[in-house]
């Protein structure tokens, strides 16, 4: 599903390179639920960019269901995260002047999808999440754990092979927190749709049964967890 392959990374200022991140190697598999962790500094915004799509590594390969993604144009990687990958912001990232419903058809009216059809799959998204009674609402109207839950719809419409989740909890009370984590696991294991989530709190990171640890830019610990709070 996702295969990153000795990956290095390096920001070059003038005549001076800073490395970033130093020979990362892993394998996520199809239908995982994995944690990213580290601290500010720990280069895991870094490895997410890359993972994603946004930025292209200095060395190493990265693949998603197979396809070495650092070797497309910026075209051909706009399209490809259209269609293979879905985000869940920190922030939402939702379009204010826009209702629910609207926020997560979104996606869909860029491939191309009839109004009927992307209604009815928004429509069956949010219900999903717990928001069937609020599809025709603006995100001003939601409290920050529901305008999250659209977030979630919208990452999942286009039925994506990974979903990047960047802090996702990182806006949220504690209780909102458990909440969210405990949707993503839901989905994960009712649509064995393959999660990365990207963290700084061992907290939610120990959620998941798989944790892989960055610190200064080196991979620390890949490691299984039985999950807690399941």
């Amino acid at each position: 599903m996702l295969a990153v392959k000795h990956l290095s990374h390096r920001f070059r200022n003038g005549d001076e390179e800073t490395p970033v991140l130093h020979d990362i190697d892993f394998v996520v598999d199809k239908g995982e639920m994995v944690a990213l962790l580290g601290s500010s500094g720990s280069g895991k915004s870094t490895l997410l960019n890359l993972m994603a799509g946004l930025m292209k590594p200095t060395q190493g390969s990265i693949l998603i269901s197979g396809e070495s993604i650092e070797r497309m144009s910026e075209n051909q990687l706009a399209e490809f995260r259209r269609t293979h990958i879905g985000f869940i912001f920190q922030s939402y990232e939702l379009i204010p002047h826009l209702t629910v419903r609207e926020n997560v058809e979104l996606p869909l009216v860029f491939q191309g999808m009839k109004a009927k059809a992307r209604k009815d799959k928004a429509v069956a998204l949010l219900t999903k999440v717990g928001l069937g009674e609020k599809t025709e609402m603006f995100p001003s109207q939601l409290s920050g754990g529901q305008q999250q839950r659209v977030s979630i719809a919208r990452s999942l419409v286009t039925e994506p092979a990974i979903v990047f989740a960047d802090e996702p909890t990182g806006n949220l009370d504690t209780k909102t927190e458990k909440e969210i984590i405990d949707l993503l696991i839901e989905l994960n294991e009712s649509l064995q749709i393959t999660f990365v989530i990207v963290t700084h709190e061992l907290e939610v990171a120990r959620r998941t049964r798989r944790v892989i640890q960055l610190r200064d830019g080196f991979l620390v610990e890949d490691e299984l967890w039985a999950g807690e709070e399941q």
